[in-house]
């Protein structure tokens, strides 16, 4: 218990440490809300994957999928590190920092309006980001209460309260920098959490081999028949793997706080260091995560899920570890929930300050007030996101749990093919913008609703979300297609960024042909 508790000491008084220090990069908005457009390749690029990788993949999605589909979960890991790390980067990285500059936007909903001239676009997407960001916030709670339970024996509540109030410290004092160079710690520790814990959980079943072996052995007449299918190559049930891989990856290309990670970037060196740790990154922790999960059912004689359900698994299998593994993983876990969350109100309070506040509600608001808003919301999002939490864990409700699915459907359905169209395609129209913004929000919030109706292969959050995705990247270009056509000076205005002109001196000018 002492090494548990002064990790967490440690762990604590660094993070706060940090948030103090970086208080003179956040003496303006766009220090607050950017770091100034000033962070480094590593420091942007572990943001990136802390935000992205939070206690509920570590503990929730491993453990569920794991169970599901067995070693095959592991596909999930590597989409994530190739299709939302790798090309994530390499498609969007530099041409959101480019022209999100070129703009003068610090948040996904102005450049809605400033790309696409419109400042009702900007205001719906800060709704639609208000709206679906506040649940996914108290979802992340969820991966703490059995680990804490297991480790210290101290209510939830009170673990999620103080997480709560850290996190808010040291975001509220440093901002977006104070909030990056902690990823960055905390990422350090995610990578070392996440390497020891699957040694030593393969360790206690003879190794690799030897729980390959074990699992090829395990049997679910429900799921199905086919011996040894929780050891195979695609599992019990690859389509619906693949969903689940297509939200959890292609889904950040629309998460307003993982595209926002863009904005920040340095330089253009910084674009392919950055590409390159984000994707090892992503490897060594959603990989780890997945395939740890994937053994899950090797504790199927300790765990039940219809009863303890699928966030009992993950515990389950750590249970045993020596203490100091035991700390390791609770500073883990904290770690990535705390990014995670961190990232979150940052973005909700920024969102809700300059897009929806600044201008429509206030109409004049200094830069002065609007870090003061900024921060007053930051605390007003945790703990909102606080009382949901402890709410849904003391009533045991599932509603918020299931409505994380349909929040990261319905944000990166709505968002993701604007956003990548109005990158990289001049002929994106306002009008098909707003089709792919009610067409996944209604559709998510219809699934939450009535799922029961929907499509059987539609009633899974997880699938819906994907199917919105891919219907968001079809109907942008299509109804564009059939809509007016975009002012041309508007568009070219916003391009013009990618061809500037760059003068250089000429010391030698020998023609290349001989005369």
């Amino acid at each position: 218990m002492v090494i548990k508790i002064l990790m967490l000491v440690i762990f604590f008084a660094v993070m706060l440490t940090i948030g103090f220090i970086c208080r003179k990069n956040a003496t303006d908005v766009n220090g607050f809300v950017l770091g100034g457009r000033s962070v480094g390749p590593w420091v942007t690029a572990f943001a990136y994957g802390t935000s992205y990788f939070s206690a509920v993949i570590f503990v929730g999605y491993a453990g569920q999928f794991g169970w599901k589909y067995g070693i095959a979960t592991t596909w999930v890991g590597i989409g994530n590190a190739l299709l939302g790390s790798f090309l994530a980067w390499r498609i969007l990285g530099r041409r959101t920092r480019i022209m999100t500059q070129h703009l003068d936007s610090a948040t996904m909903p102005q450049f809605f309006n400033a790309r696409f001239g419109s400042p009702a676009l900007k205001i719906a997407a800060s709704v639609i980001t208000f709206i679906f960001l506040i649940p996914y916030t108290a979802s992340l709670y969820n991966g703490l209460s059995r680990l804490f339970e297991m480790a210290f024996h101290v209510d939830y509540s009170i673990c999620v309260i103080v997480m709560a109030i850290l996190t808010g410290i040291y975001v509220i004092a440093g901002g977006y920098m104070a909030t990056a160079i902690n990823d960055f710690i905390q990422g350090i520790i995610m990578l070392i959490g996440i390497v020891a814990v699957i040694a030593a959980v393969l360790s206690s079943h003879g190794g690799f081999i030897g729980s390959l072996d074990a699992l090829a052995r395990v049997t679910d007449d429900t799921v199905a028949t086919t011996p040894g299918i929780f050891a195979s190559f695609f599992g019990p049930d690859p389509f619906n793997l693949l969903g689940v891989v297509l939200l959890t990856s292609l889904g950040t290309w629309g998460l307003p706080q993982m595209v926002q990670k863009f904005y920040a970037i340095k330089s253009e060196r910084s674009i392919s260091t950055g590409t390159f740790v984000s994707t090892f990154f992503a490897i060594i922790v959603a990989g780890g995560c997945y395939f740890l999960g994937g053994f899950g059912r090797l504790y199927s004689d300790v765990i039940d899920v219809k009863t303890d359900g699928f966030d009992a698994i993950i515990p389950a299998m750590l249970a045993n570890l020596p203490n100091i593994l035991i700390a390791i993983v609770i500073v883990l876990v904290l770690s990535a929930s705390m990014s995670t969350l961190s990232s979150l109100v940052l973005t909700s309070s920024s969102t809700l300050t300059l897009d929806l506040l600044k201008g429509h509600i206030v109409k004049k608001m200094s830069e002065k007030k609007q870090l003061i808003i900024m921060r007053a919301l930051i605390v007003v999002f945790i703990a909102i996101s606080v009382v949901i939490a402890i709410i849904q864990y003391k009533q045991n409700v599932t509603f918020i749990a299931q409505l994380m699915g349909v929040s990261w459907g319905a944000l990166a359905g709505a968002f993701l093919a604007p956003f990548l169209y109005g990158l990289y395609w001049k002929k994106t129209t306002k009008v098909s913008v707003w089709c792919s913004f009610l067409f996944s929000s209604i559709v998510m919030i219809l699934n939450m609703l009535f799922r029961s109706k929907f499509p059987t292969i539609l009633q899974s959050p997880i699938n819906a979300g994907a199917f919105c995705m891919i219907a968001g990247l079809i109907i942008v270009p299509v109804v564009s297609l059939f809509t007016k056509k975009p002012d041309a000076k508007l568009v070219e205005d916003a391009f013009a960024c990618y061809n500037t002109k760059v003068s250089v001196p000429q010391y030698e000018a020998l023609s290349d042909e001989e005369k």
